[in-house]
């Protein structure tokens, strides 16, 4: 009997529209003989199922049913493409962990863990994994730019501590520019990361939960041609991302056995994509993004077709791995 899934994408931040192209490619890509796919747009004024005429009508959010023309709809599992809050930050994943149906992401805890940067950096340090040095600032503290060079130096990156694709970062040179770069941060989130400048070969790095395995997909080397993997670097062609990455055998082996122990000391399931950059040999962890960008051209889909593995077959088996 083919199982209802739910494709939940949109969010409440920025990365809405990334989110709607994810979730529409999933939907386009689950194999239909085994599964009847809904698209579920959540947005902070509305949750609505949206029908293939594109007619819209309320979730019930007591217990996540739909009515349909059919009757009502219950689902089996929830597939999660929401970028950014509440999907990727903990709080849908409670809301289906307390309803009880299983969903494609990692758990709540988890969730929060890795979209907090400044929690995840803190939580892996005694582990012995390297990490850019930084500096952190909530709203309203007193900013101090000699206080911020002396302790990260300059260049430095200046992020918006809970945020996705790239939204409230700058590059900063001078010191009377990181104010602006804080404002900025600031407009994203009330909490902000500053970071020394990593001069070295970016990587992502892919690991999924695959065929009840953990498995590490074959690197990606990021070349942008801004002046780091901005926005317009990710999303609008302003970037080469190589894959398999451009590096050496030990640099290879150093961070896939790295990637799948964070994967496995944080207790993830479902997808992550983990950014580095080499120092040497070494690699220093950027952050760790639970639920990556979906779409044709997006690096966690592009590494499995790297891999062999189809998008059916990718998220068919996200899937599985929930209900199982």
């Amino acid at each position: 009997m083919k199982k209802n899934i739910a494709i939940i994408m949109g969010g409440y931040s920025s990365e809405y529209e990334i989110s709607i192209k994810s979730g529409n490619v999933v939907y386009q890509h689950l194999n239909k003989s085994r599964y009847n796919p809904y698209r579920i747009i959540i947005t902070t004024e509305k949750w609505v199922y949206l029908d293939d005429d594109n007619k819209e009508s309320p979730v019930n959010k007591s217990d996540f049913s739909i009515d349909t023309s059919q009757g009502k709809v219950h689902f089996d599992c929830v597939f999660n493409a929401i970028h950014g809050t509440p999907g990727e930050d903990g709080i849908l994943q409670a809301y289906f962990e307390l309803i009880g149906i299983p969903q494609t992401s990692c758990n709540h805890y988890q969730a929060a863990l890795t979209f907090n940067k400044r929690d995840l950096l803190s939580v892996l340090k005694p582990y012995g994994i390297h990490c850019a040095t930084s500096y952190y600032l909530n709203l309203g503290d007193t900013i101090d730019e000699k206080a911020i060079v002396e302790k990260v130096g300059l260049p430095c990156f200046v992020k918006a501590n809970r945020a996705g694709s790239s939204y409230g970062i700058s590059k900063v040179y001078k010191k009377e520019k990181i104010k602006a770069a804080i404002d900025i941060a600031f407009s994203e989130d009330n909490e902000v990361i500053i970071e020394s400048f990593l001069d070295g070969t970016e990587v992502s790095v892919g690991v999924i939960n695959y065929e009840n395995e953990v498995k590490v997909l074959p690197i990606t080397e990021i070349v942008s041609e801004n002046d780091f993997f901005d926005y317009e670097a990710k999303y609008q062609g302003k970037s080469q991302e190589i894959t398999p990455a451009r590096i050496s055998k030990v640099q290879e082996t150093n961070v896939t056995k790295l990637a799948a122990s964070i994967y496995k000391i944080l207790g993830l399931k479902g997808y992550s994509r983990s950014e580095f950059i080499f120092i040497g040999d070494i690699p220093y962890l950027l952050e760790v993004n639970t639920t990556p960008g979906l779409t044709e051209e997006s690096i966690l889909p592009q590494q499995a077709m790297e891999a062999s593995i189809s998008l059916e077959k990718l998220f068919g088996s996200a899937i599985e791995e929930a209900l199982r």
